[in-house]
């Protein structure tokens, strides 16, 4: 299997859940527009694989507090929670049935460490670890949004994003910015100019 190659740290029993949580995604995509459909084809790279490619830069501890903003069909939410079973995600979007379908993948893959929110994050106030995004909005207007969902702590917390295309206003407005760029990893062009964002608590 493709995915074990990339991500052999998988178990047999994580791997079996990406392969029914296919299934299930195809299924209710035919029903609600979870993700593009001329990309259900494209699932395991350019959704499973692509939330996945966050595992090799950052290696979440026990009980870390994650937000996926704008999750949409559970992305990069979802595949992060199978991959890291000890992490607490919170996924969160405005559009009430793709919640009530993250709702339904969670029971039928037995995952425990998701809670679900229907709502808009400029009303949340919790705080978390790390704030996930992916094509939610341009990052001018996504940080200011987020960033009073951040903890300011000693230990490593700040914003991380995925995106592709141009960084100019990441790297002129974040002093501390990291990039990581995924065409070091797969050999897909969709990858090509695919990147990784992380911008520290401390650039806020």
């Amino acid at each position: 299997m493709e995915l074990k190659k990339k991500f052999p740290v998988l178990s047999k029993s994580q791997l079996d859940k990406f392969l029914l949580f296919e299934k299930i995604i195809k299924k209710w995509n035919n029903k609600v527009n979870l993700i593009s459909r001329k990309d259900i084809d494209f699932l395991f790279e350019r959704h499973i694989s692509y939330s996945l490619a966050i595992t090799f830069f950052f290696k979440f501890k026990s009980k870390t507090k994650i937000l996926d903003v704008g999750t949409g069909g559970g992305f990069p939410g979802i595949p992060l929670a199978i991959f890291f079973p000890d992490v607490d995600f919170t996924l969160i979007d405005r559009t009430e049935k793709k919640i009530k379908i993250i709702d339904f993948i969670k029971e039928d893959l037995k995952i425990k460490n998701i809670r679900t929110i229907v709502g808009d994050v400029k009303n949340l106030k919790s705080r978390f670890d790390f704030v996930l995004g992916r094509a939610v909005s341009k990052m001018e207007k996504f940080v200011p949004l987020v960033k009073k969902n951040i903890l300011i702590q000693k230990d490593e917390s700040g914003i991380i994003y995925l995106k592709g295309g141009d960084l100019t206003y990441e790297e002129e407005r974040f002093p501390n910015i990291k990039i990581y760029l995924l065409k070091d990893r797969f050999k897909s062009n969709f990858f090509e100019t695919k990147k990784i964002i992380y911008i520290p608590q401390n650039d806020f």
